[in-house]
């Protein structure tokens, strides 16, 4: 008897805007995890070595979903912070955030900011994110090249997609949106195997680290890929990856 074949889902069969943006934050980001502690560590000191003290860019975290840690890691360094977000759950819930954020977000800026002068020196972070955040309904692969200083995409280019090729198209369109030189952040789950939010089910693309690096090298230079371990968030992944480089 032949294999049964399961057809592929691409970014386009999903309807984003049914995302469980509460159950997501309750999940994830209530509390700071230790994984996410470790790649807190990993992006802070990567953008504190990369960039000079007075640096200030225009700054995106593509796919920002309810995380605010990313774009927190930026902070220093940007006059604006671009979240961009397809869900219309999940912009409802970024605008909502920043003018009431969640007091759990104070535990991951005291881990972000713990030793770093660059973060220290910001006294009321999340008020300061509020005022240069703006959120923006995009598409991941509607972005354009060339347009910012620095960026971060977490969790994103493996978890809207079956499909390979959509994976790396989404990996190098986030590079390729940033000035050439600028330093970036991206942060996956390896080997997922597609993930639950409340009772829907959601696409993932089971990458590794040399799927990774095969889908930055045209686009990126000085790339680093660590591996954080991880195994009880949820079902269906084994550990978390996170990549570090400039675009060419």
């Amino acid at each position: 008897m032949a294999d049964h074949v399961v057809d592929p889902v691409g970014n386009e069969d999903v309807d984003w805007d049914l995302f469980d943006s509460q159950a997501y934050f309750a999940h994830n980001y209530g509390t700071l995890r230790w994984d996410d502690a470790a790649i807190i560590k990993i992006i802070a000191d990567f953008f504190g070595a990369s960039l000079p003290d007075k640096f200030i860019g225009h700054a995106i975290d593509v796919g920002s979903g309810t995380n605010f840690y990313p774009a927190l890691a930026m902070l220093p360094y940007s006059f604006r912070v671009t979240l961009f977000e397809r869900a219309y759950s999940n912009r409802e819930w970024l605008s909502h955030s920043l003018e009431q954020p969640q007091s759990s977000w104070s535990d991951f800026w005291a881990e972000i900011a713990s030793g770093r002068r660059h973060y220290d020196r910001i006294t009321r972070p999340l008020e300061l994110l509020a005022d240069r955040a703006e959120v923006t309904k995009g598409n991941v692969f509607d972005l354009r090249p060339n347009r910012y200083n620095l960026g971060t995409m977490f969790f994103v280019a493996e978890s809207i997609t079956t499909r390979d090729d959509e994976f790396r198209r989404a990996t190098r369109l986030f590079v390729d949106s940033l000035v050439s030189g600028a330093p970036f952040a991206a942060a996956f789950m390896r080997n997922s195997s597609g993930y639950f939010v409340g009772n829907k089910r959601f696409p993932a693309c089971s990458v590794s680290e040399e799927d990774i690096r095969e889908a930055l090298d045209p686009v990126a230079r000085r790339l680093e890929i660590q591996t954080v371990a991880s195994d009880d968030l949820r079902d269906g992944y084994c550990g978390m990856m996170v990549a570090t480089g400039r675009k060419k």
